[in-house]
C-alpha cells in the first residue's frame, strides 16, 4: 500500500477541539499525510504550536507543531480537506473550498441533510458515496459528511435490527459528554455535580439523521426510513463517551436471544477494504448489566467500537438496550478518518501532483 501513503491532508478548523482530534488521529496514518492547517484570522499567520491551545491526550506532534497556519481560503497544497470546523462559519468555507475543486470530508451539521450531500458511516451505507456523483461543484470537488456523535452511535445499534426485523418506533435517551461541547465547553458551575438537560439543536439531529443514514439509496436519491425517532439529549460531567438508552418497536417479533445475536453476528459491509481506521469488530456486546460505561468503555477499539448493554425486553415498546459510542473520535473525526478511508477505495479521493495548490 506505499502508493497509499502520499495523501496530503488539509485540516480546516485545525486549532479547535475537532480539528486537534484529526491532528492526534492522523499522526502515523498510514495513508494520510497532514500538510496544511488553516483556521480564522486569529490564528493564521502563526506557528501551531503558538495558535492552539492544545486539549489532547499527547503531546502536539513536532512535525505539526512547528507547522504555519493558514487563513481558510481554498489556496491549500493538499489532495483533500478534512473540516472540524463550527457549523457557524463550516457552510461558507466548506462551499468554497468545495467550488475550488477541494473534496471535504466534513464533521460539521451544515450540509448533512443537504439530499446530493452522502450522510456516511462507512458500516452502516458505504453506498450512499454514489450521491457524490449528483454534486455539480466545479473541478470535480465535492462534500462528504459524517453525523452527529450521538447519531453514529444510535445507528449503528440500529441497522442491524433494521436489516433483520424492521424498526418502527425508537425512543432514545442520551447521556452526553463534556468533550462534545467543545472547548471551552460547558461552565464548570453548570455542569460540576450536575446534569443539563438540554443540548441545543441535538435532539433535532438525533431525530433526522439516522432516517437518512437507513435510507435506501433509489438513483440519485435517498428514500429516508420510515422510523420516528423520540430524542431526549443531557450534557453529564463525564469527559468523553456518550452514553444513550433506547427502547424500540419492530415490524417484525423477536426473541431476546435473536434480538442479541444480531447484534453479536452483524458484520460490516466494508469488512475486507483494509481500511486503517475500521475496527475489527463494530458492535461489542456486554452480559455484565452494570456495562458499558464510558470510563471503561469508551475506547473500545481504540474509540471506533460501539458498546451495547442491557438488552432486555420493554414493558412499553419491544426492547431496549444502552450504547455507548466514543464522542470525539468515532463520533467527530475518527468517523470523518474513516469515511476518507472509504472514499480512497471506492476511488473518490485522488492524489494530486506536489506544490500543485487546488485540486481543481
Amino acid at each position: 500500500m506505499k502508493e497509499l501513503n502520499q495523501y496530503r491532508i488539509g485540516i480546516l478548523g485545525a486549532t479547535g477541539a475537532v480539528g486537534q482530534k484529526f491532528v492526534e488521529i492522523l499522526a502515523g496514518h498510514p495513508w494520510f499525510k497532514v500538510t496544511a492547517l488553516a483556521a480564522s484570522e486569529k490564528s493564521a499567520g502563526k506557528r501551531y504550536e503558538d495558535a492552539v491551545n492544545w486539549i489532547g491526550h499527547v503531546p502536539v506532534p513536532q512535525d505539526i507543531a512547528r507547522m504555519k497556519v493558514m487563513p481558510l481560503a481554498p489556496d491549500l497544497d493538499c489532495d483533500f480537506v478534512f473540516s472540524g470546523l463550527s457549523a457557524s462559519v463550516a457552510g461558507v468555507a466548506e462551499r468554497a473550498f468545495a467550488a475550488a475543486g477541494y473534496p471535504v470530508i466534513s464533521n460539521a451539521r451544515n450540509y448533512r441533510m443537504d439530499a446530493r450531500v452522502p450522510l456516511l458511516i462507512p458500516e452502516v451505507n458505504p453506498n450512499h458515496t454514489a450521491l457524490i456523483r449528483t454534486q455539480a461543484w466545479p473541478g470535480g470537488g465535492f462534500i462528504v459528511t459524517n453525523p452527529n456523535c450521538s447519531t453514529v452511535g444510535l445507528t449503528c445499534a440500529l441497522r442491524p435490527l433494521h436489516d433483520a426485523f424492521g424498526v418502527d418506533l425508537v425512543q432514545v435517551t442520551t447521556f452526553q459528554a463534556l468533550s462534545g461541547a467543545g472547548y471551552p465547553g460547558v461552565p464548570s458551575l453548570d455542569v460540576l455535580g450536575n446534569v443539563v438537560p438540554f443540548i441545543g439543536g441535538e435532539e433535532e439531529k438525533l431525530e433526522t439523521e439516522p432516517q437518512k443514514l437507513l435510507g435506501m439509496l433509489a438513483g440519485d436519491q435517498v428514500q429516508h426510513a420510515p422510523i420516528t425517532i423520540s430524542a431526549q439529549c443531557n450534557r453529564v460531567p463525564v469527559l468523553e463517551g456518550h452514553l444513550e438508552c433506547v427502547s424500540l418497536k419492530m415490524r417484525q417479533l423477536a426473541s431476546l436471544e435473536e434480538v442479541r445475536q444480531v447484534f453479536e453476528r452483524f458484520r460490516s459491509p466494508v469488512a475486507g477494504y483494509g481500511l486503517p481506521s475500521e475496527p475489527r469488530k463494530l458492535l461489542h456486546v456486554f452480559d455484565d448489566d452494570r456495562y458499558p460505561q464510558p470510563r471503561l468503555h469508551a475506547l473500545l477499539e481504540g474509540g471506533m467500537g460501539v458498546g451495547i448493554g442491557r438488552i432486555r425486553k420493554c414493558e412499553v415498546l419491544d426492547y431496549k438496550f444502552v450504547v455507548l459510542v466514543h464522542n470525539t473520535v468515532r463520533g467527530a473525526a475518527g468517523g470523518a478518518v474513516l469515511n476518507a478511508e472509504l472514499l480512497v477505495r471506492q476511488g473518490f479521493l485522488q492524489k494530486m501532483p506536489a506544490g500543485a495548490g487546488a485540486p481543481g
